[in-house]
């Protein structure tokens, strides 16, 4: 019984897996199409200007949760943008259903999520164009440094000769005075 039970038990995590997955896919969807009915619904029932002011507000209203409870979870912070569009909305007049409210300060926060995504882009193409430069500035370092490598094997001798005369030269009486526009030629 027992071997049984362990040689089913991949198969049924797997189904269990894909139910999952099929699971969640219909919900989204689900959602998705209920935000898209809200939003037709929204634009039905309102003017131009009054869902112009209901998207300004739910915007201020993501953007409040969003700074006032940084460390807040998604779902708080959905409910106090909620109550501070509803009291702003109520202020002007216009009452408007937790549904359609709850869909304009999502799209307030997928604009929001688009524009950050973007921004993001943006710093990493430039962070590329950066490392781009730098490694032609180290290419470019490098090859200066063998360049100067067989500069100094081809005058090696040269350098040495020199280096040896001035070696032997007295330093006793540079050592209390300031040697001033001596060069090695």
């Amino acid at each position: 019984m027992q071997t049984i039970i362990e040689t089913v038990q991949p198969y049924v995590s797997t189904i269990a897996t894909a139910v999952v997955g099929v699971l969640t896919t219909v919900i989204l969807a689900g959602l998705n199409t209920v935000k898209i009915k809200a939003n037709t619904w929204l634009e039905a029932r309102t003017s131009a200007v009054q869902r112009e002011l209901i998207h300004k507000i739910a915007g201020e209203g993501f953007v409040f949760a969003q700074t006032a409870f940084k460390q807040a979870g998604g779902e708080r912070k959905l409910q106090e943008a909620l109550q501070y569009a509803t009291l702003r909305l109520a202020e002007q007049g216009i009452t408007v259903s937790v549904v359609e409210l709850q869909t304009a300060i999502e799209k307030a926060y997928l604009e929001y999520k688009a524009k950050t995504k973007s921004v993001l882009t943006n710093e990493e193409a430039l962070s590329s164009e950066e490392a781009t430069q730098a490694a032609a500035k180290e290419a470019v370092s490098s090859l200066a440094a063998k360049v100067t490598e067989i500069l100094t094997e081809a005058t090696q001798s040269e350098i040495t000769t020199k280096v040896e005369s001035v070696q032997v030269q007295d330093t006793t009486s540079v050592q209390t005075g300031n040697v001033t526009g001596g060069g090695v030629e």
